[in-house]
């Protein structure tokens, strides 16, 4: 596990997973909402977003977390272990509304400068929509590479806890 893509919903967990991850095999997080965001919310174009993540993927270990489908078959080719966070959507609002509340006017650390949380209708719509609209794309682009990749489909909380939990026995067995 030396390349790691974590998808899921907004408010999914994917940037927490990935900070988590990130301290027990000791690989770098890629918090793609700091590479693909100017400040003011201004979202780089979609040749700049697939130019960054190329570049991204070329070393040898990394974490990802972030969606952007659109160029997200560049980081899943290179991936060699692929964990999609399918959270109730409840859970994901909740944890959405949370974060605005959290760092209302403030930048988040995994986000890019000059991004100062807000409060997004449109957001929170897409949350509600993504188990509908983006969910069965997503498990369809996983079971393309589900031979050659190893796939983690975490769906609640504990489960996130448990796979930490597991790593973290793996790497002390290891020891």
């Amino acid at each position: 596990m030396k390349r790691v893509v974590i998808i899921g919903s907004g408010g999914a967990g994917k940037s927490t997973l990935a900070r988590k991850l990130s301290k027990l095999i000791d690989v770098e997080v890629f918090h793609l909402d700091s590479y693909m965001w100017r400040p003011g919310w201004e979202l780089v174009s979609r040749e700049e977003q697939a130019s960054i993540q190329s570049e991204l993927v070329q070393q040898k270990e990394w974490i990802c977390d972030g969606n952007y489908g659109a160029t997200m078959d560049i980081r899943l080719r290179e991936a060699d272990t692929i964990i999609f966070l399918d959270m109730p959507r409840i859970l994901c609002l909740y944890r959405a509304v949370k974060r605005v509340v959290t760092y209302w006017k403030q930048t988040r650390p995994d986000m890019a400068p000059g991004c100062e949380e807000r409060f997004s209708w449109e957001f929170l719509k897409w949350i509600w929509n993504y188990p509908e609209k983006k969910r069965p794309g997503l498990l369809q682009r996983l079971n393309e590479h589900a031979l050659e990749k190893e796939i983690v489909l975490l769906c609640s909380s504990q489960e996130v806890d448990d796979f930490l939990l597991s790593i973290n026995r793996k790497r002390e067995t290891a020891l």
